[in-house]
Order: C-alpha cells, then structure tokens, then sequence
C-alpha cells in the first residue's frame, strides 16, 4: 500500500488537476464543444470526490495536531485525540480507495448485445431471458434501456439482441461491463418432453458508448455501406424496402448492422452508434494489452470465451465463477436483483487495483 508521502504526492497531482479543470470549465469557449465539455465535466465530478476527501483530511490532520498539544497539558483531550485519530485512519483509507486507478471508460454510457450460442431455440429463449433481468435491474436504477436491434427466433426469445443503457447519475458502463463473456444455463428447455436438464449459453457483450460521433472520426472512405431486407422470425421478411443496413468499417474489418427501425436512415444512425462502441472498444483492449500490469489487475471482462456466470433453475442457483459469488435466490435475480453479483465483481476489480497501487 503506498505510504504517507506517495499519498500526499499522489494527491497532489490530482488536486492540481482539479484546479485545472475548475479554471477550463469556467471558460464558455470550452462548451462550444459539446463532447470536450462533457468529457471534462465528467473527469471532474471523479477528481471533486477526491478534493471534498482530501478537504476533510487536511482538517482533521490540523485538528489532531492541535488536540496532541493540548492533551500533553491536560488529560481532558485525550479522548479527542483518541477519536481524531481513529476519524483520520478512516478518511485516509477512503482517500486510498479514490486514488486506485479507474477505468476511464467507466463513466460512459454502455451498449449490451445479447447473442445465442450453444442450445439452439433453447439459447435463444435464454438470451431474452437475460434481456429481461437486464431491463428490469436497468428500470430499478432509473435508467433507461433502448433496443437498437434485434433478431427475434422462432419460439420467442432472441437470436441477439443489441441494447443501448444511459445511467441517470453514474456511469453504465462501469456497472454492466464486467457482464461481458459466457453466460451458461441449466434447465429443462420448454422443447424437452422427457424432463431432462440441458446446458446451452448466450454470449453478453459490452461496449462503453462514445458520447460525441466527433469522437471516433469516421472517414466516408472506410466505410461500406450494404442495405437489405429487414427479416423477423424464421427469415420471414417484415419490411418489403430494404431498409436494413450493415456498416463495415474497412481498416479494421468491424461490422454493425441494423433492422430494427422502419426507415433506412433510422437504421444506418443506430448502426453507427453501435460500430462506433465497438471501435472505441478495440482502442481500450489494444491499450490495455500494451499495458499488461494493469490488465492483469483486473476482472477479465473481455475474453468473449470465458465462461463467467452459471443459472441453475432446478436449484435456484446462480454462481460467477470469476469471484465464486454463490447465491440460491436465481428467481430474485431474474426479476433484476442483480447489485450484490455485479457488486461481487467490482468488489474483486477494486481489491486487485488496490493490491497493483500497492506493488
């Protein structure tokens, strides 16, 4: 753990930088720029936390040292200087939590795609399962959830789904990332008659969404546009226009497509959104295999093999194999208890940042 002098170094650097934002935030020249503004807004709301804290110690520190003086003349201040110090110890652990390294990502927007895998319409009936959890954990919060696209299946559920959240007070994406990988159910599928338990999965991905388009700057050049027909279920065509639309972004071999509005143009603005989340999402990843200590402080969230989570229905179990979270309460979790699994992640992700500041 970093010891008194790099934490006052540490803050240092910080609260400097705070400053500085107060002083650019304060231009109106800086809000001509919608996403710069955004983007420093939301860095100093993070580093205002760290001041109020830091305000807080710097104070107590001036107490206690007032206490210790008058506490060598008259016992009567021994007791408050008992409690400043135990104040003191408590302010500074909370300073070291703040100062653990954050994913900067975290405060954005995030963009869930839901994707069937192994199980066939078994999977697919599982994939709108998790939608539902998710909606209904995202409408506790008070988000807000919008479906940007969606292949329906036969029976019900979704082949995939793509889904766009934006948090009221926080950053989605610091939340649900950590969803992202192999999601393993078991269950008699609705298919079955003999009332055997199967095993199928559904991929989750999450991409933190990009607040400005200026932000990823797309060039006409690198991208091919393709139309087609919008289809639903079974491949039965639901729009006689060919109104769907799947971007290629040619550099990079990144696709995102989109059927789910009625007009080409409304399909081509969510498809965008969507390549524009996964390019960002491929920066993020190539930095932080150039940055391998710090990847390896972290709750994998990428690997989109990695089996993360497991749903048993016949024992109302639910298990995140990266933390060995254990629960019986699925059926609550299901219906959007989902902050003590999440909590479980971020909690392990936290502890890890803290042990890589401490080495």
């Amino acid at each position: 753990m970093a010891d008194d002098d790099t934490l006052r170094s540490s803050l240092g650097v910080l609260l400097d930088e705070h400053a500085r934002l107060q002083e650019e935030l304060s231009d109106p020249a800086v809000h001509a720029d919608a996403g710069r503004a955004k983007k420093l807004s939301r860095r100093y709301s993070e580093l205002e936390r760290v001041a109020v804290a830091a305000r807080r110690y710097q104070q107590i520190e001036e107490d206690l040292a007032a206490a210790e003086e008058f506490a060598a003349d008259d016992p009567d201040f021994v007791a408050e200087v008992t409690r400043l110090r135990s104040e003191h110890a408590g302010v500074e652990t909370e300073l070291k939590d703040l100062l653990v390294p954050s994913d900067p990502d975290d405060a954005r927007d995030a963009i869930i795609e839901i994707k069937a895998g192994e199980g066939g319409d078994e999977s697919a009936l599982f994939a709108g399962d998790l939608l539902r959890m998710y909606q209904r954990w995202i409408d506790s919060r008070g988000w807000s959830a919008q479906v940007l696209d969606a292949t329906h299946s036969d029976l019900g559920g979704y082949k995939d789904v793509t889904v766009a959240v934006k948090a009221r007070d926080a950053g989605a994406y610091g939340w649900l990332k950590f969803e992202g990988g192999v999601h393993r159910v078991q269950r008699v599928p609705v298919t079955e008659s003999q009332g055997r338990i199967h095993t199928s999965a559904a991929g989750v991905l999450v991409f933190p969404e990009v607040d400005e388009p200026e932000e990823i700057h797309l060039d006409d050049n690198d991208l091919r546009i393709d139309v087609y027909r919008s289809s639903g279920p079974g491949g039965q065509s639901v729009n006689t226009t060919d109104s769907a639309v799947r971007i290629t972004h040619l550099p990079t071999g990144i696709t995102a497509s989109c059927q789910n509005e009625k007009s080409q143009l409304q399909n081509k603005e969510a498809a965008m959104r969507m390549l524009r989340a996964r390019i960002l999402a491929k920066q993020a990843e190539e930095a932080a295999a150039e940055a391998a200590d710090i990847r390896r402080s972290q709750v994998r969230t990428v690997d989109r093999s990695e089996r993360i989570r497991t749903y048993n229905y016949p024992e109302n179990r639910i298990t995140d194999h990266r933390t060995g979270y254990k629960a019986y309460n699925l059926d609550q979790v299901l219906a959007g208890d989902l902050d003590p699994v999440i909590d479980s992640c971020r909690d392990a992700d936290k502890a890890a940042r803290l042990d890589a500041l401490g080495d």
